[in-house]
């Protein structure tokens, strides 16, 4: 019998009923979704990529906990907890993949000067991006440019070299899974060749493996706003002393300062490094060379490594000078740390309504799921060398965040930025860390704490410089103190956590938590686009309601385009209005004035709420202040002065400029308002609007795309 068959579409009535936009579902599919060498997929649908990942990290549990913990662990996956990237990809995976780690945030051994030291990291560096980790390495660890190498009887050739070398290996290590390899580079202010560093992506095609971020300190921003001149220096052995005739005890000729390596550098009963100065300019010359570099190229970024190292929980035993590639985990030499993100959206109720309200008690109990099982993924790591592996075995870091916050707030009916959103990001991120904090507490009593809480360590006067509060509790130079006291009672960050909840941190300064690090806020782009729906990325606004994502596509050979639409837009839509678009003139098809995006946001009102989300987060944060192309470059400059005066770690703006290179997301009216201009091999020129199609060599692609492509060098590379 033939009967007449309807297709009926189920209507939303809840956040958790919205369906996933088209090209969440493709990018879930293409990046995420476990499949066959032959692309058959194993992965059935979302539920099912949420069931292996569950199952693989249930089954570190003793076999008495395992089920109950993988039906947790399902459920905590179903209402909000995402972990990153890699674990959703590899955790399960070992029999399709078994070279792949869950790990994403890696930063290398020291790179030595030395041409041997330099070549045997970029070998290390290529094990780790081939595992599918991202990597950040300081090179100011290399003497600068034009200075004498006495072993090879020449004048070396400065960091920023040695960079393309790790450069042009990313890309080919990276290319053939068509996942871009991620790195990051550090560099000190107080390098000779710091003012080369940030210039750098200047030049077409340099460097585009690599974020930038250059090591700001104290001292620095200081003379900065004293209009103090600022050396330049790097360090020598007696023996270049002596032949350069250099006074070790002149001011004039050397300075003292802490350094990374002190290997066979002069070096006196402090630690210090004897540096030789190269020249000395105005700190605000080279803060004007910054701000112009990071206006035009959006690089580079910004640590405040003195911040960051006061701040870091194992403060006794870390001297950190680089993070991963998005700058939200700072980290030792050989340190790895896992990630995973709460999806904020999901405990959104009454969306739209007078009555919307946020489920604090699903909040934290999904938090508290999702602490144990990112501590269990450290079981399965999969880490390619043996000083990652031993970093992440004995400290358990990892780094849970959130996204969505900005969708979030918009679906509370508030506006990022205000001072309702402040506070309201000050308690998330307060919740997310007391929650977490108590869980660790009670893993460590079922499974014993971090191996690192019961190793000793030895006081000395360095310690005591840093924690004065050590001297007036009686401890001396050579005294010897457990880890688990010297990161409850006397990490800066456990001590604000102690000013809330004292008889926790009183606890875990007895039993030692189960990891030295909880949370750091990561950029969540393609998690958050997929499996959250574009839900906005980490602790960022949306960037638009519809707008355009330049992804790569393996063997397509530029960039292609994808509409999305906003998670909140979607919600607005399926709840409250069908017709509902931004900037639509027709009033049927308005929507609220809370509906607001990254453009309608002040660049002090972004810092407000990356500080507010800093008092709790003991790692860092992935930030980005967008800013319009026609904003002002004065008011620009004050943003890295606010955020320092904020007590921030980092800080990173962006703002649209065609001439320099193309981002990742898009707005169709920059695209429509830019022209591009293309050079054809007879002489003459065409130009094109940056949304119009062009067929070139076989293929479609957006005029911006193409140019972008062709521009940078990657044309045809995926």
């Amino acid at each position: 019998m033939t009967a007449n068959s309807a297709h009926l579409k189920p209507v939303a009535t809840s956040v958790g009923q919205i369906p996933l936009q088209d090209a969440s579902e493709d990018i879930w599919d293409k990046k995420y979704r476990l499949k066959t060498k032959d692309d058959q997929a194993i992965d059935a649908d979302i539920d099912a990529t949420y069931q292996r990942v569950a199952r693989a990290i249930a089954d570190v549990e003793s076999e008495d906990k395992r089920e109950a913990c993988f039906e947790q662990f399902v459920w905590a996956l179903r209402h909000g907890a995402i972990p990153a990237g890699r674990i959703i990809s590899n955790a399960g995976a070992q029999a399709y993949k078994p070279a792949t780690s869950t790990i994403n945030c890696t930063v290398s051994g020291t790179i030595e000067d030395s041409m041997n030291d330099i070549l045997g990291k970029v070998h290390e560096a290529g094990l780790t991006l081939k595992a599918g980790c991202g990597i950040g390495y300081e090179f100011s660890t290399l003497r600068p440019k034009g200075a004498y190498v006495s072993g090879a009887g020449a004048y070396t050739s400065g960091p920023l070299s040695f960079m393309d070398i790790y450069d042009k290996m990313c890309f080919t290590v990276s290319s053939a899974g068509g996942r871009r390899g991620a790195q990051m580079a550090t560099f000190d202010v107080g390098h000779p060749d710091a003012l080369d560093f940030v210039k750098a992506k200047r030049e077409d095609g340099r460097l585009r493996q690599f974020n930038l971020s250059l090591l700001v300190t104290k001292d620095f921003m200081e003379a900065v706003k004293t209009g103090s001149d600022w050396p330049l220096a790097f360090p020598i052995t007696d023996e270049e002393a002596r032949a350069d005739g250099i006074d070790i005890n002149n001011p004039e000729q050397v300075l003292w300062r802490d350094w990374p390596i002190q290997g066979d550098y002069l070096t006196n009963e402090e630690g210090l490094v004897c540096c030789k100065i190269y020249k000395r300019m105005r700190a605000q010359r080279i803060w004007d060379v910054i701000m112009s570099s990071t206006y035009d190229y959006a690089e580079p970024g910004f640590i405040l490594i003195d911040k960051v190292n006061e701040m870091n929980n194992n403060w006794f035993c870390e001297n950190i000078r680089a993070t991963n590639p998005c700058g939200e985990q700072p980290l030792p030499p050989y340190g790895s740390c896992l990630l995973g993100s709460v999806n904020l959206t999901k405990f959104v109720r009454d969306p739209f309504t007078d009555k919307a309200s946020f489920d604090w008690d699903e909040f934290n109990k999904v938090v508290a799921i999702f602490t144990r099982m990112l501590d269990n993924v450290v079981e399965i790591n999969g880490l390619p060398l043996e000083g990652q592996r031993d970093a992440i075995e004995n400290k358990r870091r990892h780094g849970m965040g959130f996204l969505g916050l900005g969708s979030t707030i918009t679906m509370l009916g508030g506006k990022y930025g205000s001072k309702e959103s402040v506070i309201f990001t000050e308690r998330v991120s307060r919740e997310l860390a007391i929650t977490g904090w108590k869980e660790s507490l009670e893993l460590s009593k079922e499974k014993g704490p971090a191996p690192i809480m019961n190793e000793t360590f030895a006081v000395t006067a360095q310690m005591l410089r840093q924690r004065p509060e050590m001297k007036r509790d009686g401890i001396k130079i050579g005294d010897k103190i457990k880890g688990k006291v010297l990161h409850a009672k006397y990490s800066r960050y456990m001590q604000r956590v102690a000013e809330h909840e004292p008889e926790l941190v009183a606890a875990l300064a007895k039993t030692g938590a189960r990891f030295t690090h909880h949370s750091s806020i990561a950029p969540t782009g393609t998690i958050s686009l997929s499996l959250a729906n574009n839900a906005s990325n980490g602790i960022e606004p949306s960037f638009a309601h519809h707008y355009s994502r330049n992804v790569i596509r393996e063997g397509k050979k530029s960039k292609e385009k994808v509409d999305v639409f906003s998670f909140e837009l979607l919600a607005y839509r399926e709840l409250v209005n069908k017709q509902a678009m931004p900037y639509s003139e027709n009033a049927e098809e308005q929507l609220p004035e809370y509906f607001i995006t990254a453009e309608d946001i002040k660049p002090k009102q972004h810092v407000d709420i990356q500080a507010a989300a800093q008092l709790w987060v003991d790692s860092s944060i992935s930030k980005t202040a967008n800013v319009p192309t026609d904003f002002p470059y004065e008011e620009f400059k004050d943003i890295y002065l606010y955020a320092y005066d904020k007590g921030l770690k980092g800080c990173t703006t962006f703002r649209f400029n065609p001439e320099a290179f193309q981002g990742v997301l898009v707005k169709e009216k920059d695209l429509e308002n830019t022209t591009y201009r293309f050079t054809l091999e007879d002489g003459s020129v065409v130009e094109v609007k940056g949304n119009e199609e062009i067929e070139y060599d076989g293929e479609m692609h957006t005029a911006a795309n193409l140019y972008d492509a062709l521009k940078e060098g990657y044309y045809g590379k995926f």
